[in-house]
């Protein structure tokens, strides 16, 4: 019921309010709904509040007689003249709820064929909940994203003819191809010659045809022959059993669907960057190796290494965001992609293997190649640099992650540091590099220290908040 009832408040043109009765005799109130097209009668929110059936006595005789109870003359609310009657709401035979529904009578309405069809659609509306047939029993799954009464409404009677239309039903079907009036036409088959595809313009005129046979329908999106797209949704109006024809509630959304398949183009295309961003790294990377075996200078090899593994970090996190749909990094793949190729270089001058301890979870694509390429120059750092040639040992890449920080310590269980060692006067390339990303990228902070049993531990927390 609460799941449907902004049609009924919006049709209406009033509050509703969902009662149930307690075991002492009052009614708590366990839902409210106020109207999108009249201003409300229950400016203060009444969810969780008792009453008595003597200040509410159409609440006990909506149960008592299963019917809608209305009251004569209207009440004063807050200053504002209220007019209230009650809906019983069943479930089988048993009424297990109360609707109030309180129309605010402050502003003065001018009775229009707008206002008449809503208010006689609502009625009906209201009847089929007193006799039980309205909601169904199943609750569709998309009604909250079907089109609302705002949207355009178009009331229909029992022979599928067009009795009433609001404007901006009109502008749809409008723009759809229809360029005359709706009322007198038989809705079915005007929209079925409207839509371009086939199956849906069966489709959307079987549901219309349904709804007239006393069947609710989900909510439908088709395109015209003229690219209009448009949402439709048809409810049967059955009151008392009686078929009173159907209302259908359609929605042009035209420009929502050009935006999303520019937004779709543009992902695609940002993706398809990755792609070549990733194959080109790639292409680098080789490139970089084939000039290091020609080399005969160790140190001219080891440099050229160490650039192929820098170079190869960030086509991986380019190649994670070429599958990507929204610009985010799963960084535990990365690393778990990056760190077998730390032991890979592990193997041939060390005993050393890695580890990975925790999560990083998901960051945006403005802070994964900075910190992928922070990690990486860290692990390998731990390599040259913590234990000799052949020794045995084990780095460590532990992370940690709240809503603000994700903290990442990488220890090992070597040497250690250097006596008078310091990050902010070191000449190694690799940690120059982990510091300017650090600062200037990651705006995060960084520290290497001695560990109490040996070795050394990095410390590097980056903050998360504040990034998409």
């Amino acid at each position: 019921m609460v799941a449907e009832w902004q049609l009924l408040s919006d049709l209406s043109f009033a509050d509703f309010v969902m009662w149930v009765p307690l075991e002492d005799g009052k009614f708590l109130c366990v839902a409210q709904a106020r109207p999108t097209t009249a201003p409300t009668a229950h400016p203060e929110d009444v969810v969780g509040s008792e009453v008595d059936t003597e200040d509410h006595p159409q609440l006990r005789r909506a149960i008592d007689e299963s019917r809608i109870c209305r009251e004569e003359d209207p009440r004063w609310h807050l200053g504002v003249p209220v007019r209230r009657e009650t809906i019983p709401v069943r479930l089988g035979t048993q009424v297990i709820a109360v609707l109030s529904r309180s129309t605010n009578l402050a502003v003065p309405r001018v009775p229009s064929p707008l206002e008449i069809s809503y208010l006689g659609s609502a009625a009906d509306l209201c009847q089929m909940i007193a006799d039980g047939t309205f909601p169904a029993p199943e609750p569709s799954p998309d009604v909250h994203t079907s089109p609302r009464v705002g949207d355009g409404l178009i009331r229909l009677d029992p022979s599928g003819a067009v009795v009433f239309a609001s404007p901006n039903a009109l502008s749809a079907y409008h723009r759809m191809g229809h360029a005359s009036d709706l009322v007198g036409v038989h809705l079915a088959p005007l929209t079925r010659s409207l839509i371009g595809d086939p199956f849906d313009a069966t489709e959307v005129a079987q549901r219309i045809r349904q709804a007239l046979d006393g069947q609710p329908s989900m909510r439908m999106e088709a395109e015209s022959r003229r690219g209009a797209a448009v949402l439709f949704r048809s409810l049967p109006l059955r009151p008392r059993g009686q078929a009173a024809g159907a209302i259908v509630l359609c929605r042009d959304v035209t420009e929502v669907r050009r935006r999303d398949r520019a937004l779709m183009s543009k992902d695609a295309t940002i993706r398809e960057i990755h792609h070549r961003v990733k194959n080109n790294l790639q292409t680098v990377a080789a490139l970089l190796r084939l000039q290091s075996r020609r080399l005969s200078n160790p140190e001219a090899k080891e440099a050229l290494a160490e650039s192929v593994r820098r170079v190869t970090s960030i086509a991986l996190v380019h190649e994670t965001l070429s599958m990507s749909v929204d610009e985010r990094v799963d960084l535990d793949d990365v690393v778990d992609k990056v760190i077998p190729m730390m032991s890979d270089v592990a193997v041939t001058e060390t005993q050393v293997s890695v580890r990975r301890e925790g999560g990083f979870g998901i960051v945006p694509a403005e802070i994964a190649t900075p910190l992928v390429m922070v990690l990486t120059e860290l692990v390998q750092n731990a390599f040259e640099h913590a234990y000799a040639p052949g020794q045995r040992g084990e780095v460590v890449v532990h992370s940690e992650r709240s809503a603000k920080w994700l903290d990442v310590t990488i220890t090992d269980d070597g040497k250690g540091l250097p006596q008078g060692f310091s990050l902010e006067r070191t000449d190694r390339l690799g940690l120059q590099i982990v510091r300017t990303l650090v600062d200037s990228e990651l705006r995060g902070s960084l520290s290497l220290r001695r560990r109490p049993r040996g070795g050394t531990e990095a410390v590097l927390r980056v903050p998360l908040r504040g990034r998409r």
